[in-house]
């Protein structure tokens, strides 16, 4: 039996942990790394422990400074969450041998299913359908093009290692197959430290269905339904629900079997998740197993009312598991949205930063109680005002989770608490997560796993910046006037004119007295009026025209960061004395984020042309190329790979051709 966990994992996973844990009577343990001192998680344990430098290679991937971690604070098991260690079989093994009790499957079920490749045998030799592709041992590019051309295109070359889409590239033909194979390579290297890879035939127009497993020691193994994880971009998972519209109970059942026998025939415990891939005529093939706890795992809470990271405690404990097959009904239905801090209107680039404003509304924590219909919001976070967001680790920040009476009552309530629940700061996905499960493609539940990147390269609307309305430049400006000093009384006000400015867009406005009790606000010819009625700890409440209403409003130096109408904005006053240095200058090519520079690839006295690739930054999970905005000849290159560098770093100067 066990008495303290550590958690070896960091973010709104580590909170959700500790959370059950202590319900249940646990202590627990955090481990936290330089950039992680003031998280959140480290807060709500009972203790922490400093393990080592910001880069997960120095610190939440490193064997010794975990294991020395539990040795140091008496811990008796460990919890890996899901990323980092969750699926590493040495891993596993060495908290055993070390005495510890470790909350997931045992090694040997981790090392069946961890590896893709041999998953995918073991699938085939039990008769599971599983997408054609190649496995083989020989790992040269030549031989990897050679059996890419029999399997024929798109196909995705894939770590067998990897996970929540690290690791993995699509190639559409064989131009597009080298560099995807190169890419997955050193991605897989870095994430995971095994760079072989798979190759497996793309099913088209496919749907992500997962099944949630448990089992424990006694022989024991049941399904939780099924989530739909459809909605994706470059593989990584934006949108999951459960129950999957597209899954009938026949289905259901047929996929249920097939993924607990999965479980039994590598003698699995605890927690885990056979992933299928369903095609246009529904039938369904293998993808892989997870053998951790899913980021979308509360979905199957919210619709079957147990808490899966209880389940996992009590498993590791030894005790049978709380529910058969039979006890296991499904009520209503349950949306998640992942809240990353990404910009979703410029190819999805991550942000890093402050966060100004987070104060989620209606949110509850997990409970064991049969939710019901009508349980309403939930949100898993691992952030707070004032945390401040690193290059070193996920984007994602918190989870939005909704349950309702059906379907349509869920996306209602998922996008209430999206306007509900903004984030201030940095620029996040929440407009794009609630505009997405209302596109009628969404509602009609005929996503395809593919669809958001063919929307991004054809100009799809979902993907466009939106703009400010009249409305919100008038609210921008009554913050920036309170924050100036002005008192908006009546007869307080002397007429003076604000610049503001939104992106690219600069705008004027008129403020002038009101008679009425209030000012005038006068835009391009039209006049409101208006009146703030308070102004305090970033909640502007005011009214125009009569009406009254609310906004968020926070500043940041000479910036103000607005929160209305289910949108965020960031304006600023219009100095009359620019910044010469923060005019486009394309002879000088920065970082777009702040990040790890791993591949240079011009070098002083280069000719590039306009387009051409110069620098590859990896920052979240994600590279990004800095690609020449003019041809020129290159004068100087200010990194080099293994760099890490700050957002707006100067990393290539250019002689720009006339």
């Amino acid at each position: 039996m066990f008495n303290k966990i550590l958690i070896a994992n960091r973010g709104e996973i580590a909170c959700r942990v500790i959370r059950t844990a202590r319900n249940l009577g646990y202590r627990t343990v955090a481990v936290f790394t330089d950039a992680d001192r003031d998280a959140p998680h480290v807060a709500m344990a009972d203790e922490a422990v400093h393990i080592g430098g910001s880069p997960a290679t120095e610190s939440y991937l490193r064997f010794d400074a975990i294991l020395e971690a539990a040795r140091k604070t008496g811990a008796d098991a460990v919890h890996p969450g899901y990323g980092f260690l969750s699926e590493n079989a040495v891993f596993a093994q060495a908290c055993v041998d070390a005495g510890l009790i470790f909350i997931g499957p045992p090694a040997s079920a981790i090392t069946a299913m961890g590896d893709k490749a041999l998953a995918k045998r073991r699938m085939l030799d039990a008769g599971v359908p599983c997408a054609p592709g190649y496995l083989g041992a020989d790992q040269s590019d030549a031989a990897l093009v050679a059996e890419a051309e029999k399997l024929g295109y798109p196909l995705l070359v894939k770590a067998v290692a990897g996970g929540g889409g690290r690791g993995m590239r699509l190639a559409h033909s064989t131009i597009e197959l080298q560099p995807a194979i190169e890419g997955a390579r050193r991605e897989a290297l870095s994430a995971f430290g095994d760079g072989t890879l798979m190759l497996e035939r793309l099913i088209n127009n496919g749907r992500h269905i997962e099944i949630q497993v448990f089992a424990d020691a006694h022989g024991n193994a049941v399904y939780l339904g099924e989530r739909d994880c459809t909605a994706q971009r470059r593989r990584q998972k934006v949108i999951e629900e459960a129950p999957s519209p597209a899954v009938t109970p026949a289905m259901r059942e047929a996929m249920g079997k097939d993924a607990v026998a999965a479980a039994l025939a590598v003698g699995y415990q605890g927690a885990g998740t056979v992933e299928f891939i369903v095609d246009d005529k529904l039938h369904h093939y293998f993808l892989e197993m997870n053998t951790r706890l899913q980021v979308e795992h509360p979905v199957t809470e919210m619709i079957t009312g147990y808490d899966l990271v209880e389940w996992q405690l009590r498993v590791a404990a030894g005790e049978p598991l709380p529910a058969q097959q039979s006890d296991i009904t499904l009520t209503g239905h349950a949306i998640e949205a992942r809240l990353y801090v990404e910009d979703p209107y410029t190819g999805f680039t991550p942000q890093t930063g402050t966060v100004l404003w987070w104060q989620p509304a209606n949110a509850m924590h997990p409970k064991v109680a049969k939710p019901g219909v009508g349980h309403g919001v939930r949100v898993d976070d691992g952030i707070v005002q004032g945390s401040v967001i690193s290059p070193y680790y996920d984007p994602m920040v918190a989870k939005i989770i909704v349950h309702g009476r059906d379907r349509n009552d869920a996306i209602r309530r998922l996008r209430a608490a999206l306007a509900n629940t903004p984030l201030l700061g940095l620029k996040s996905n929440g407009r794009f997560l609630s505009d997405l499960v209302d596109h009628p493609t969404f509602r009609k539940a005929e996503m395809t796993t593919t669809l958001i990147d063919q929307w991004l390269e054809q100009g799809e609307p979902l993907l466009q910046q939106p703009t400010p309305t009249d409305d919100v430049w008038r609210v921008a400006a009554m913050a920036v006037a309170m924050r100036n000093g002005s008192s908006w009384r009546a007869n307080s006000v002397a007429a003076f004119d604000l610049r503001l400015q939104a992106g690219e867009v600069v705008r004027s406005l008129r403020v002038l007295p009101d008679r009425h009790g209030g000012v005038a606000l006068r835009l391009d010819g039209a006049t409101v009026h208006a009146s703030v009625l308070g102004f305090g700890e970033g909640r502007l409440r005011y009214t125009v025209d009569g009406v009254l209403r609310s906004a968020i409003a926070v500043f940041a130096g000479m910036q103000v960061h607005l929160a209305m109408d289910s949108n965020t904005f960031v304006f600023s006053e219009v100095s009359a004395f620019p910044d010469a240095d923060a005019l486009k200058d394309a002879s000088k090519a920065r970082s777009p984020v702040a990040g790890k520079v791993t591949q240079v690839l011009v070098a002083s006295g280069a000719d590039v042309q306009i387009g051409q690739q110069l620098v590859c930054v990896e920052a979240m999970k994600m590279e990004m190329w800095l690609c020449a905005e003019a041809a020129g000849v290159v004068q100087a290159v200010h990194a080099k790979a293994g760099d890490q560098v700050e957002s707006g770093a100067l990393l290539v100067e250019l002689e720009l051709k006339k």
